[in-house]
């Protein structure tokens, strides 16, 4: 990489970490970026995932008062993050990416549409739960264990489909959902990365340069994050999960 090319990682990691903490989606600036500068695309995944964790922990802090009194809820849906990442991961490294590719975009096309009936949904259908309340259930466990996968395999858009989940089976303030989906997909990346670093060959610095880039991003989408009207977080989850899925079918 030359100078410009190291300028241009930086800005998309900067950009990744700040479209993470807010709605999700940040690796799809990283990957075609790591993909420009001449990296092989399963060379860029790798990258981007280890690359992306210090972001991720910088927009997990940033929100860390939602974050209050939602320990044992964390404690839960984390072990389904954790696990999927796991399997996610191992995926990445063993199967063609056609397999994962055909689904991905329906994935989060239905994600999306899933957010923009999720205040329906949780008047009409689903039982509303305290804001505090430990037990989460099975479901959303099992849900995050896949949605872990498919992070742990790509990543792009995990952050809509983690918190598609969350506010529809998990009812809480949007604020309080998406500090909580930070985590997941923090948690996610930090597995994935540790099976990367032990099994894949990684491109360090590509993830050096993403990693500072995503520290600054994830900590001022924390501050911009912390402060969204929920009804435009959910506008803007919803056309850009559409926006993603639909990009990605085309492709």
């Amino acid at each position: 990489m030359n100078g410009w090319e190291a300028l241009a990682v930086v800005a998309a990691g900067a950009g990744a970490g700040g479209i993470n903490a807010i709605v999700g989606s940040g690796s799809l600036i990283t990957f075609p970026t790591l993909l420009a500068v001449g990296y092989p695309s399963v060379t860029a995944n790798v990258a981007n995932t280890v690359g992306l964790v210090p972001g991720s922990l910088a927009a997990t802090f940033g929100f860390r008062r939602e974050l209050a009194g939602q320990r044992g809820r964390a404690r839960r849906l984390a072990t389904g993050s954790a696990s999927g990442a796991l399997v996610g991961a191992a995926l990445l490294l063993t199967l063609p990416s056609s397999v994962f590719d055909a689904v991905v975009p329906v994935l989060v096309i239905g994600a999306a549409l899933l957010m923009a009936a999720q205040p329906w949904l949780s008047r009409r259908v689903l039982q509303r739960r305290h804001p505090d309340a430990r037990d989460v259930g099975v479901l959303p466990v099992v849900l995050t264990f896949l949605a872990g996968i498919y992070g742990g395999y790509f990543g792009a858009a995990q952050g809509i489909i983690l918190l598609t989940i969350l506010s529809v089976l998990v009812p809480d303030d949007l604020r309080r959902s998406n500090a909580m989906k930070n985590l997941l997909a923090g948690i996610v990346n930090a597995v994935a990365a540790l099976f990367f670093i032990v099994f894949a060959d990684v491109a360090w610095a590509a993830v050096a340069l993403i990693g500072v880039g995503s520290i600054v991003g994830g900590t001022l989408g924390a501050h911009v994050g912390r402060r969204i009207d929920p009804r435009l977080l959910r506008a803007l989850v919803v056309v850009l999960g559409l926006a993603v899925g639909i990009t990605l079918l085309l492709t």
